[in-house]
């Protein structure tokens, strides 16, 4: 059995880094592109500046609950090892697992905003570590 989750997981895997699509710093969407295989190097064609039009989103009110999820999250670097988790462990016991890392995290930020004494930092820590956990596919 764990030899066959094993190559379930290799397969999503492979099957995620396929479809791979990468932004660069001026938010032009591309493929991965592996060492080689796309014809080398992007280094210069990644330097061309574009021009992004940003759109204003509307402010959200303190505990509407549009301030809660339901977006759409990242594809990120983690991604991959989080929907292998989702396959094998299943959908509840990874919500559970999710929840407690980050119930320790946000304790281990209040905790150093506590003994720096920045506890105003609190928030905005928590905010952000969110954002981050997004960017990097925790949250898919």
């Amino acid at each position: 059995m764990k030899f066959i989750t094993s190559i379930l997981f290799a397969t999503l895997c492979a099957l995620a880094l396929s479809s791979v699509v990468v932004v660069d710093a001026f938010g032009t969407p591309s493929k991965l592109a592996l060492s080689g295989v796309g014809g080398g190097s992007t280094f210069v064609t990644s330097q061309k500046r574009q021009c992004v039009v940003v759109e204003k989103t509307p402010l959200l009110l303190k505990g509407s609950m549009s301030m809660m999820g339901g977006k759409k999250s990242k594809f990120g670097i983690f991604s991959p090892a989080v929907i292998g988790a989702k396959v094998v462990l299943g959908d509840n016991e990874l919500k559970k697992i999710r929840a407690k890392a980050i119930g320790l995290h946000s304790g281990a930020i209040g905790d150093f905003c506590s003994w720096a004494g920045a506890s105003h930092m609190r928030t905005p820590l928590i905010k952000k570590a969110k954002e981050n956990g997004d960017t990097l596919g925790f949250l898919v």
